[in-house]
């Protein structure tokens, strides 16, 4: 077999964390990936992020190699006429080109979908932002932080007494990542068919959108503003949320009539499919607080632990809370390997497929350098004139 995009070459010109993991889901389909940063610091995320001091003092930060591997390294000076020269030459040489630059930084640079597109007409320009572009917001700056206060997200999430409270991993940037490869994905599948090039936009906002779909929904159609909810289930059942149990929490998802039936078995009480309060799912919504004051009741005579065991041999869905040490220690992640899955063994797409991208670590900044512009031509004098001017950089 050969992998899915075999033979295609993605210019990564992004910095932070979304444009790099998009470029980083392609690299695991196969792709050749180029990463494009700088001289002197490159990506600032190289030296920010994670909880390891001297990894981020190398420019090799935890949050940097998480997104880094596979990729080839070139540092070249693009406000530079010779560097300029270097990454039209990349571009003409490529398949795929991953930003996320605002507007106004292509349009200094004269690198805009427009000009990158005249310099190869069969390009995939991906451009990811913040708000996409044709609207007022285009321009504006934003991190994952500042699209999940924006978007309506943070609101949704804690209580009343809490506050809005962002949730505690950048889930907005890995989705935009993950929309970005989808549509470079659908630009590439159209090219086959027309063999032209494409513009793939992606905003930032619209991801968090699409991960609030059915709440977009619900609020469009009836009105009712959505509310904080803390650990109750969007399903609004009474019999699903977080539970406190002897030790630990537990989670149900108990939204089915044969589900409630099930759990009212599994823990004893077989009554409640008698008590007119709770044997339909309307009284039991009626009720809902005396439901829950006499579940809680039930699961706080056993642990967290034994309460899963029993409800999942009764077939109801549950899951005990798990720290992120234990649940990547689970038979699923353990024996599908998504934390060791990506090249070199660090994560990988949340789906399997054969074969993946290359094994090789993350590089040093300008590891590459020499190497690529030497395939895209430049003589051995070049390449010495510009490492010299400091126009390129490679690391001794």
């Amino acid at each position: 077999m050969v992998a899915a995009l075999h033979g295609i070459r993605v210019i990564d010109w992004t910095h932070v964390l979304a444009g790099p993991a998009c470029a980083y889901y392609l690299g695991q389909l196969g792709a050749e990936v180029i990463k494009v940063e700088r001289p002197g610091r490159g990506d600032a995320m190289r030296h920010r992020g994670g909880s390891d001091a001297a990894r981020a003092s190398q420019g090799m930060s935890t949050a940097f190699l998480t997104q880094g591997a596979g990729k080839k390294s070139l540092s070249v000076d693009l406000e530079t006429p010779k560097g300029r020269e270097v990454f039209e030459r990349l571009l003409r040489s490529a398949d795929v080109l991953v930003e996320n630059h605002r507007p106004s930084t292509l349009e200094r640079l004269n690198l805009t979908e427009r000009h990158t597109r005249d310099i190869n007409p069969r390009l995939i320009h991906c451009a990811m932002t913040g708000y996409g572009r044709d609207n007022p917001m285009s321009g504006s700056p934003a991190y994952d932080v500042n699209i999940q206060a924006i978007s309506g997200l943070m609101a949704l999430t804690g209580t009343q007494e809490t506050g809005p409270i962002r949730t505690g991993a950048p889930i907005i940037d890995y989705a935009t990542g993950l929309a970005g490869a989808l549509g470079v994905m659908s630009a590439l599948m159209s090219r086959s068919h027309s063999g032209e090039g494409a513009f793939v936009d992606v905003s930032m906002l619209e991801t968090a959108f699409a991960l609030m779909s059915s709440t977009i929904t619900d609020y469009r159609l009836t009105g009712t503003e959505p509310q904080p909810r803390g650990n109750a289930a969007n399903s609004r059942s009474p019999s699903s949320g977080t539970f406190p149990c002897q030790d630990g929490h537990l989670s149900l998802g108990v939204n089915e009539e044969p589900q409630f039936r099930a759990l009212a078995v599994a823990i004893g009480r077989s009554d409640w499919l008698r008590d007119p309060r709770f044997a339909a799912p309307e009284e039991r919504d009626k009720n809902r607080s005396a439901l829950v004051e006499d579940l809680t009741a039930v699961l706080r005579t056993k642990t967290a632990h034994a309460w899963e065991e029993i409800l999942l041999a009764a077939g109801v869905p549950c899951a005990r809370l798990r720290s992120l040490a234990e649940a990547l220690d689970l038979p699923p992640a353990k024996d599908r390997a998504f934390a060791t899955r990506g090249p070199a063994g660090f994560v990988g797409l949340p789906f399997r497929t054969e074969p993946g991208g290359t094994s090789e670590l993350p590089r040093r900044l300008g590891a590459d350098t020499k190497s690529v512009l030497s395939e895209l031509g430049f003589g051995d004098t070049d390449v010495y004139d510009m490492l010299a001017d400091g126009i390129v950089e490679q690391p001794e």
